[in-house]
């Protein structure tokens, strides 16, 4: 029989202090769930701080044997908002002194035997006992809990306060068989919102059919409650995933220029992003209503480290303080940099901006960029130099280098090798003219001097190609009418050399008909004479332009942050906290859904940053929208997939990793196969521990309905394509899963933190072309310029100040690595540690990569592989899997994270 509660004064309640306000649960199995029937009595219950840090349930005979005395310990995480709060009384401060704080239920696994009903849960009430040093606060509670009541299954929770929290863990400590651990790390809202009691389930696995029948109704109904009912606007502390399409971008009742096209459906096909539910725009109503903050499910949202250090919230701060000041210091906006040691500047002088009302501002903010004037107490924008540009201040300007970031660069996703001659464009020569390319075999064998014919180059693998021809042109009129940009189709050709590098052959730049003008398409090559010699530096810069906005809006935006939205909200909504796969996927998600809403909120939306400094300008958001309906395909998002479809590599069982690569010393591929491999049998052994008959995966309804929804929902207007894998195996699983994983993690961290490295010198990477080519259809004024001029030129086609400075600060920022970063297989899940099989499985997996750290460091000092060791040549570090917090250009997180 339970006891009665026991009371007591206030004098045996701790000192004041206040629960943690705001921050971020990473993997929440909370849900919310209605009443369950419970023992009349409440159970003994000792008030008192704890240290531990999480909630034990500790369970002893009684003297009469009929119950076991349990302790639960709740570990409540202290925020910022908790901390200033607790500096003053405040009605949860009395809240806990009266003994209202944290409602407990335990659930037990079993069914009544009698009735074959839901067990009676066990409650009390958890007292608040301790705040640590860190600034968690602890809770207790004591419960006697029947001999009879079989396995705990989850705890409810309810919390009485009238804020929010959140809740780490809870260990019950006292059971026969030791600690249970039970995982939150989730927010609890205040049950005065209406918020009903949350549900945790321990950390055991379950997939739906072996599901124990006192736990089967609460995983149903979570997974209800996630899903919500598709109606009315998103509200924040809500948990409910929902699918919408991307109309939310442009701005329509702001100003009619800012209104952009639907994402989404047969016009523009593309993935789906969360509901939010806002209302819809007066003068436009297939788009949606734009405010402050964009809705993502509360536990999807940063923690205040990461909000209080450098994160996306900074870039959000950037975006919306810096970036105005920028624009009051620099007034010009198409003011370009008139020499190259005004580029230089940006390193030494800096920019000195506005000052701020807030004193301190600007330094708190970015303080790896703010330099403060002692004399005048100016805040400077300093920018700290590129690794690259620190080994040699020329990488940049040679053509060497251009051709080796193909392959060790920001975007290692383009090359592709030419399988076809000669090169012929698919679109209508009607609309685009005449569609064969003016490189000719004459040019390429001119440029090859004699080593051998294109048809010997192609038969023999020698000639590679960045084609961004047919993608672009159909942009090309549309961009022109836009002010202070231009824009070509382009092709890029390299031949591979003896010693394994890349040196670029030829750059075809076309301008399909327009203004009653023909098809007007030039060839420029490497040259010895000085006006060819700047016309190809001038190509090489467009070219370089052509890349950015690609690799921005589609080898990273869209491929990583945007294709796997729809795999997030897939897993929320059709498999359970408790299911294994769940718990394989979810730290692969974390922080992703609230840095795509704030790249939605200020970068990719009307007028943000990627529409004012990259080459497609409010085009560019309907630029990725092409490339996924001609480019995207699930199967070969799979790393060897990807290279096989490029050419870079052919299945060959003899070979490593069961592929030859066509350029040997390819430093992405290398160090990209190796990390595959450590996913894949670490996702292998993962799998086929829960699925050991392959009869259990076609069962599995919540997967089978999980990857379903991928398909026919989140990736909706692809669904008839025939390319889609099935799941009916273990093995098809785990291709499934190494997929998404590999995305989320290797894929992202190739083209994202090494941003500032190879673009914060921005002559390297320019993100926009401003002026045409000096050569196409010139006027005599100009082309004399050019010839007295030619630097100037160039830099004229360089972005302004104003695209320059904005850019570099936000790469900046989404160079970084948080403190609170979690990189790849560093640290093992709560759920994988309490499983002895899939514990040693991880082990394996840490102990794989970080072999893989030494094996890169190993080639990155090899003098053999010119493509990654060199004089000034920066190492190819963005695959090596843990990195300190900052700019590191290396550290593979888990998730897409920034």
């Amino acid at each position: 029989m339970l006891k009665p509660q026991q009371t007591r004064s206030i004098k045996t309640l701790f000192p004041l202090q206040t629960p943690f306000l705001h921050g971020h649960g990473g993997h929440a199995f909370l849900l919310q769930v209605h009443s369950w029937p419970s023992f009349n009595k409440p159970p003994r219950v000792r008030v008192g701080f704890s240290s531990a840090t999480n909630i034990k349930a500790v369970a002893t005979p009684t003297a009469s044997e009929k119950s076991l005395s349990v302790k639960a310990v709740v570990t409540v995480k202290q925020t910022v908002g908790g901390i200033l709060s607790s500096l003053s009384i405040d009605r949860d401060d009395i809240q806990d002194w009266l003994g209202k704080s944290l409602l407990l239920e335990l659930v037990s696994a079993q069914l009544d035997p009698k009735t074959g009903l839901e067990k009676v849960t066990v409650k009390d009430h958890a007292h608040k006992t301790s705040t640590e040093k860190d600034g968690d606060v602890t809770y207790e509670a004591e419960f006697e809990v029947p001999m009879d009541f079989g396995e705990v299954g989850a705890i409810l929770v309810e919390n009485e306060h009238h804020r929010e929290m959140f809740l780490k863990d809870v260990v019950l400590d006292g059971f026969p068989n030791g600690p249970i651990t039970i995982s939150c790390d989730s927010w609890v809202q205040s049950k005065h919102d209406n918020k009903p009691k949350r549900v945790f389930f321990t950390n055991k696995s379950y997939l739906p059919s072996q599901t124990p029948n006192g736990l089967k109704r609460l995983r149903g109904e979570e997974l209800n409650k996630l899903r919500g009912n598709g109606q009315g606007e998103r509200q924040t502390g809500d948990r409910i995933y929902d699918y919408d399409v991307y109309n939310d971008i442009g701005d329509p009742d702001s100003d009619l220029d800012l209104a952009r096209p639907v994402l989404g459906g047969k016009q523009h096909p593309y993935p789906r992003r969360g509901r939010t539910g806002r209302p819809r725009c007066e003068k436009d109503p297939f788009s949606e209503t734009r405010s402050s903050q964009f809705y993502v499910p509360r536990d999807e949202e940063f923690s205040e480290v990461k909000q209080l250090t450098f994160s996306a919230r900074t870039v959000f701060s950037v975006l919306k303080a810096l970036l105005p000041s920028l624009e009051t210091a620099i007034v010009d906006s198409e003011l370009g940099f008139p020499y190259f040691t005004a580029i230089d500047s940006l390193f030494n002088e800096g920019v000195t901006l506005p000052p701020h009302t807030k004193q301190g501002f600007w330094r708190t903010l970015i303080p790896r960029l703010i330099s403060v004037v002692r004399e005048t107490g100016e805040d400077i924008l300093r920018f700290e130099p590129p690794d690259t540009i620190e080994r040699d201040k020329f990488f940049w300007f040679r053509d060497e280098e251009f051709a080796r970031q193909t392959l060790a660069g920001l975007n290692p996703y383009s090359l592709q090798l030419v399988t076809e001659w000669p090169l012929k464009s698919t679109l209508d020569p009607e609309i685009y003219g005449p569609p064969e390319s003016a490189i000719t075999t004459e040019i390429i064998e001119c440029e090859i001097k004699g080593f051998m014919t294109v048809e010997e180059a192609i038969e023999q693998k020698k000639l590679f190609m960045l084609d961004y021809h047919d993608l672009l042109l159909p942009y090309v009129e549309k961009v022109r009418e836009l002010k202070g940009t231009t824009l070509y189709g382009s092709r890029t050709l390299f031949f591979l050399t003896r010693s394994g590098t890349l040196r670029p052959l030829a750059i075809e730049l076309t301008r399909p008909p327009i203004e009653g003008k023909p098809q007007w398409k030039r060839v420029y090559t490497p040259s010895w004479h000085s006006t060819e010699c700047w016309l190809w530096r001038l190509a090489k810069a467009h070219v370089l332009a052509h890349d950015s906005g690609y690799h921005q809006l589609v080898s990273h935006w869209l491929r990583t942050h945007c294709c796997t939205e729809p795999y997030i909200i897939s897993t929320n909504r059709q498999l359970s906290a408790m299911h294994p796969i769940y718990r394989l996927l979810n730290p692969h998600f974390r922080y992703t859904m609230e840095i795509n809403a704030l790249a939605r909120l200020a970068l990719i939306n009307a007028g943000g940053i990627i529409e004012t400094a990259f080459s497609p300008g409010k085009y560019s958001m309907e630029f990725s929208s092409v490339a996924y309906d001609k480019q995207w395909r699930f199967d070969q998002e799979a790393l060897p997939k990807d290279l096989i479809k490029r050419g870079l590599a052919v299945e060959d069982p003899s070979a490593p990793h069961g592929l030859k690569l066509t350029i040997e010393d390819n430093p992405f591929a290398n160090d990209g196969l190796v990390l595959w491999d450590t996913l894949k049998e670490w996702v292998t052994d993962y799998v086929n521990h829960y699925y050991p008959n392959p009869s259990l995966v076609d069962s599995d309804k919540e997967l089978q309905a999980w990857w379903s929804e991928i398909r026919n929902v989140g990736h909706g207007d692809k669904k008839d394509e025939p390319w889609w894998p099935v799941l009916e195996t273990p093995e098809d699983l785990t291709e499934i899963i190494t997929t998404i994983v590999w995305v989320a993690s290797g894929h992202h961290a190739a083209v994202n933190f090494g941003q500032y490295t190879y673009a914060g010198y921005f002559p390297n990477r320019p993100t926009i072309a401003r002026i045409n080519m000096p050569d196409e259809d010139p006027i005599e004024e100009k082309w004399k310029f050019f010839l007295e001029k030619p630097e100037a030129v160039l830099l004229t086609s360089f972005p302004s100040q104003i695209q320059a400075t904005k850019v570099m600060a936000v790469l900046d920022v989404l160079s970084n690595h948080s403190p609170d970063e979690e990189y790849l297989g560093d640290i093992a899940e709560p759920s994988w540690k309490d499983d002895p099989v899939i514990n040693a499985a991880f082990e394996r997996f840490n102990g794989r990569l970080r072999e893989f750290e030494g094996i890169v460091d190993e080639r990155n000092a090899n003098p053999d592989l010119n493509n990654r060791n060199g004089a000034g040549i920066v190492p190819y570090e963005l695959l090596k899997p843990f990195s300190e917090p900052g700019v590191t250009g290396k550290g593979v997180p888990y998730s897409i994270s920034i």
